[in-house]
C-alpha cells in the first residue's frame, strides 16, 4: 500500500528525486515530507467527505502544521484540490498497471481493496461533476480502469470470446458499482457478492438474449 503511494506521489511530482525538489538537498526533503503530509491527508478526507470537507484549519489539526504552511505550498484550496486531482489520476495509472496484471478475480479484489481510498475519491468525483475538472478527471480515471480491466473483466464473467459485450457489460457497470460503495461496503465480502451478481446477470443475458439494465435503471 505505502509503495503504491509513494508510486502516486512520484508520478504527480511530488516526492523525493522528482522535479526541482531533488535540487535543494535536505532542506527539499523536509519540505516535499510536509507536502506529502498535507496532500495524504487532503486526499483521505475528499474520499470520504468530498470537496466541502476540505477546511484549511481542519486539515492543518490533522496535519500538525499551521495554516500558513498550507498557504505558503499550496496559495489557497482551490490550488490544492488540483493537486489532489493531479494526484488522484496518477494513482489511477500506477492501480491501472496492476489491475492489468491480474489473472484472477481473487486478485482483482486484493487490488481494489488495497486501493478503497482511490475508489471513493473517484466516488466523489462522480457525485460532484457538476464541476467540470472533476468530471474530467472521472472520465479520464475511467478510460483507464477500463482500458487495464477489460481482459481480466471478460474472463471474470464468462465473455472472453465476446470483447465487444465485455465492454459493454463494464462501462454500464461502472456507474452502478459507484453508486453502491460506501466505505463499510468497500471489502472482500462485498466485492465478491458484487462480482456473483454480475455473473448471474450475464448468465440471464445469455439465455434471454437481451442485456439487462446494470446502471440503476429499470
Amino acid at each position: 500500500m505505502r509503495e503504491g503511494r509513494d508510486a502516486g506521489y512520484q508520478m504527480a511530482g511530488i516526492g523525493a528525486g522528482t522535479g526541482v525538489y531533488s535540487t535543494f538537498g535536505k532542506q527539499a526533503h523536509r519540505m516535499e515530507a510536509i507536502e506529502k503530509g498535507w496532500i495524504d491527508q487532503g486526499y483521505r478526507t475528499f474520499a470520504h467527505e468530498g470537496p466541502t470537507g476540505l477546511k484549511v484549519e481542519r486539515l492543518a489539526k490533522a496535519v500538525g502544521k499551521s495554516k500558513s504552511s498550507f498557504y505558503h505550498l499550496f496559495a489557497d484550496l482551490e490550488v490544492f484540490t488540483e493537486r489532489l486531482v493531479q494526484f488522484h489520476l496518477a494513482q489511477a495509472k500506477h492501480i491501472a498497471v496492476l489491475e492489468a496484471a491480474c489473472t484472477s478475480l481473487e486478485d482483482l479484489i486484493e487490488v481494489i481493496v488495497d486501493h478503497k481510498t482511490d475508489l471513493l475519491f473517484n466516488r466523489q468525483l462522480k457525485i460532484h461533476r457538476d464541476n467540470p475538472a472533476f468530471s474530467a478527471c472521472f472520465a479520464e480515471t475511467n478510460a483507464i480502469t477500463t482500458q487495464a480491466i477489460l481482459g481480466i473483466w471478460a474472463q471474470i464473467l464468462g465473455l472472453g470470446d465476446n470483447s465487444y459485450l465485455a465492454g459493454l457489460v463494464l462501462k454500464l457497470s461502472l456507474e452502478n458499482f459507484y453508486l453502491q460503495i460506501t466505505d463499510e461496503t468497500l471489502n472482500e465480502a462485498w466485492l465478491r457478492g458484487y462480482f456473483e451478481e454480475l455473473q448471474a446477470t450475464v448468465r440471464a443475458f445469455k439465455q434471454m438474449g437481451t442485456i439487462p439494465a446494470l446502471d440503476g435503471t429499470v
